[in-house]
């Protein structure tokens, strides 16, 4: 059964599934669809057509689904989708889809987003993610699976960050991060592989791979999508083609230091 303050405000047409629990000062659109489970505490705000999965967990103050902050928004229909299983602390900020993005903020399953964290419109996260406080996410960011972003971070509009990569806090990232590697720095460069969070997900094995990869593609001094293709041809080992097959499609560069030959 579930439980919603008499303070709370519930548009007309929202869809409120089981167990929910909404608390005092919240708003609810008529669009908005929350899923089993979620709690959502006191004064936060849930606007627009915004969908929310099941057994999450929204604190106070958080903004879900409010316009997206683009001058060329001109009240087109939009929309923000949330999976399962997320913590979204207090005042943080999501925007949904602009037209020209594809309509769609999408967000998936078990990510923790820590205060004050933005997420611009058309942005992309995968499962598994973590945020620290107050990473600004600009539009048109793209997210994989387990990937961290440490706290005071922002990531440039159209920016991609692969699966198991790691943003260091305070940094600026202005290029893409391919998946298992680290970056850090204003402006944000690769410092190596992520290795404290491939040792928790990916074997000894995997990860030898992975260091012979890195070495080839960012210290070889050869250049960068040559050495991706030569390994492409190569390697048998799918965590590397996943890395190469990034570095190969990457479309705002990868930022490192380059060395001569």
């Amino acid at each position: 059964m579930s439980k919603i303050s008499s303070q709370a405000i519930i548009e007309d047409g929202a869809v409120i599934g089981e167990d929910v629990e909404i608390g005092a000062y919240c708003f609810i659109s008529g669009q908005a669809n929350i899923g089993d489970g979620t709690k959502i505490a006191q004064n936060s705000c849930v606007y627009g057509k915004t969908t929310i999965g099941k057994n999450n967990t929204i604190f106070s103050h958080a903004v879900i689904g409010s316009i997206p902050q683009d001058l060329k928004f001109a009240g087109e229909e939009v929309e923000l989708i949330i999976g399962d299983n997320n913590k979204i602390r207090e005042f943080t900020l999501f925007n949904p889809g602009t037209k020209g993005g594809g309509g769609k903020t999408i967000i998936g399953n078990h990510n923790l987003f820590m205060g004050y964290v933005h997420l611009g419109h058309d942005v992309i996260i995968g499962n598994h993610c973590i945020l620290a406080n107050a990473a600004t996410l600009a539009g048109h960011v793209e997210v994989g699976d387990y990937a961290v972003i440490g706290g005071m971070t922002p990531i440039h509009q159209f920016v991609h960050i692969g699966d198991y990569a790691m943003v260091g806090g305070a940094s600026a990232l202005a290029q893409d991060v391919p998946p298992f590697c680290m970056a850090e720095g204003n402006r944000a460069s690769l410092r190596g592989l992520n290795l404290t969070g491939l040792r928790r997900n990916l074997s000894r094995d995997d990860i030898n791979e992975l260091k012979s990869a890195y070495r080839e593609l960012f210290e070889s001094g050869k250049p960068l999508k040559e050495s991706a293709s030569e390994l492409l041809e190569s390697t048998q080992n799918h965590y590397v083609n996943d890395l190469c097959d990034f570095v190969l499609k990457t479309k705002r560069g990868i930022p490192f230091e380059r060395k001569n030959v």
